[in-house]
């Protein structure tokens, strides 16, 4: 019923398609896009070679003669010289002042090992003054090309990184964002030593003396926030400005923004009021039951400027990432037998927060990474759906949905639950899932796209940016291909089509937001969300897919970037 109910908006876009195809003589478009291949992803709307615009809106798609006749002397027209456009991007999972953030600190992400960052680490501190925190992000010792030395549980010890930054606290995150390493300056300022206790839904990773090694993970990262007095004066606004710049290059015209502060939205409607971000938003509030209580219903926006800012949706995480094994899973690591990662928030809290959000008319979202954590977000949702029987169409989401008992993946189909997934995920962690999860778990439940699917869900992709690049092509490619950067492909018969891959770019991704009837489709009366791509990534060969280059980024009829 849900996957019906999902598919109703098409019905009337026939309608639409005809009456706008009638050429308007004068009434000409403000842009014409022409020359290309026009790919609508509307059954209702035949592709075409060219589309007009309108007041910011789609006006008609159709072969270049039939567009001609909306081209008129004010008319911006572009060649489209056989190249692609189809519907904008829509990154439907990502940490928008993240993406800023990470421009603005060491960027860890293609270290080779170990050794790399000590020396990055070791250049900044030759040009900071003593004291000031030095931060990075993006360490993954899973893609490491060799172990560290000494090394605990495959992850090294602070004393290489304290030599070369003795007055200097060093924080670098790990790239999933549930892990942190920090030198002995940072915990020292940060008062941690052996008798520090874990924190609930953390844990501070220790040698075989029970001495901290210098690693962090979940919750235990906060330990470190006294380290960060001597940081360098954050500048948000500049985060959210570099943030959007990078995604409209990456051809994303919409962007759900996986978890932000009640001040952070306060700074983000402003910069939309003075016309400072080009990208459309769609925030995630991340807060606490009593704040949420409080700021629900003041905060809770819906288009607002002209369709550049949506709140609608509570962000909670109750678990961590495989990488870092935290992921919660429902029996133990493979090569951690005594684990079974970590549960990051008390179910009971959870199931307020539920609550708060089905009575203030607020989508929920849930980071659920491992097999017992989405079981746990599941039951939640479908007490709060039994609960709230007359709300029929909640949408509420997993975000990741990474790996599931085979038993739970019926359910996202049968109670309406969004997977918000990520595909670059399944080729990035590809090399070491069975290492972590046997094979049998990874078969079975790793990154399912088809078989969510076919349970009837709705499956959306993006790239958890920092965590990955926020790049839509190189997810895209993964989501079809399953290609490990190691050659080989991760469980082939999971892998989507082209055209189920570009609606999980489009417009489920819109779906999932409530945004359907707007965005997600060339469809005429839409909004005129439009990427152009070098190359047609729905017929050429698979291995051509990552050379793709975005040409242009058309936001509401204006480009926002040009290649």
């Amino acid at each position: 019923m849900r996957l019906e109910r999902f598919l109703k908006f098409t019905l009337a876009s026939a309608t639409i398609f005809t009456i706008s195809c009638v050429p308007q003589s004068d009434n000409p478009a403000d842009m014409v896009l022409r020359g290309g291949k026009v790919v609508t992803v509307d059954p209702n709307v035949p592709d075409g070679e060219a589309v007009a615009i309108k007041d910011g809106l789609i006006m008609a798609v159709g072969s270049d003669g039939d567009i001609r006749a909306y081209i008129g002397p004010e008319t911006e027209v572009i060649d489209l010289d056989g190249q692609l456009a189809i519907p904008g991007f829509i990154e439907s999972h990502a940490h928008y002042m993240g993406i800023g953030s990470a421009k603005m600190q060491l960027n860890l992400m293609d270290v080779a090992n170990w050794d790399e960052i000590v020396s990055m680490v070791d250049a900044s501190v030759s040009d900071a003054p003593a004291g000031q925190l030095i931060t990075g992000r993006g360490w993954h010792q899973e893609k490491w090309d060799k172990e560290p030395p000494g090394n605990i549980e495959g992850l090294p010890t602070h004393n290489s990184l304290s030599a070369v930054s003795p007055n200097n606290p060093v924080i670098l995150r790990h790239a999933s964002g549930h892990a942190a390493f920090a030198n002995a300056k940072a915990m020292e300022m940060a008062g941690i030593d052996r008798n520090t206790p874990d924190p609930r839904g953390g844990e501070i990773v220790r040698d075989e003396n029970g001495e901290p090694i210098g690693a962090f993970r979940e919750t235990a990262q906060g330990l470190l926030s006294p380290a960060y007095e001597n940081a360098v004066p954050a500048n948000p606004r500049r985060q959210a400005v570099l943030a959007a710049e990078e995604v409209l290059s990456k051809g994303i015209t919409s962007f759900q923004d996986a978890g932000s502060g009640f001040g952070t939205i306060d700074l983000l409607k402003d910069m939309v009021d003075n016309n400072e971000i080009g990208v459309r938003l769609w925030v995630m509030v991340r807060a606490g039951n009593d704040q949420l209580r409080e700021n629900l219903d003041a905060y809770r926006m819906i288009g607002y400027g002209n369709n550049m800012l949506t709140v609608r949706a509570v962000k909670v995480t109750i678990d961590g990432a495989l990488g870092s094994h935290g992921a919660w899973l429902l029996e133990p690591y493979n090569d951690m037998p005594s684990s079974v990662g970590l549960n990051t928030s008390p179910i009971p809290r959870l199931r307020v927060t539920a609550e708060l959000a089905a009575a203030h008319d607020y989508q929920l979202a849930v980071h659920a990474i491992g097999d017992r954590a989405n079981r746990e977000a599941l039951d939640v949702f479908e007490a709060a759906y039994t609960a709230n029987p007359d709300n029929t169409d909640m949408r509420w989401r997993v975000e990741h949905a990474q790996h599931l008992h085979p038993d739970d993946i019926p359910r996202f189909g049968q109670l309406g639950v969004i997977a918000s997934m990520e595909g670059i995920h399944a080729t990035s962690d590809g090399p070491w899932l069975e290492e972590k999860l046997g094979e049998q778990r990874v078969r079975e439940g790793a990154y399912v796209w088809q078989s969510l699917m076919q349970s009837g869900a709705v499956v959306t992709n993006g790239t958890d940016a920092p965590v990955e690049d926020v790049d839509p092509i190189a997810s895209y490619y993964a989501t079809v291909s399953r290609m490990t950067n190691q050659g080989w492909k991760l469980y082939p018969e999971q892998a989507m089509s082209r055209m189920e891959a570009l609606r999980s770019y489009t417009i489920n991704g819109a779906y999932a937001a409530f945004e359907e009837d707007i965005k997600g489709t060339l469809t005429p009366g839409k909004l005129a969300d439009i990427t152009v791509l070098s190359k047609d990534i729905l017929t050429i060969a698979e291995e051509e897919i990552p050379s793709t280059e975005v040409v242009y980024t058309i936001v509401g009829g204006e480009i926002k970037y040009r290649r």
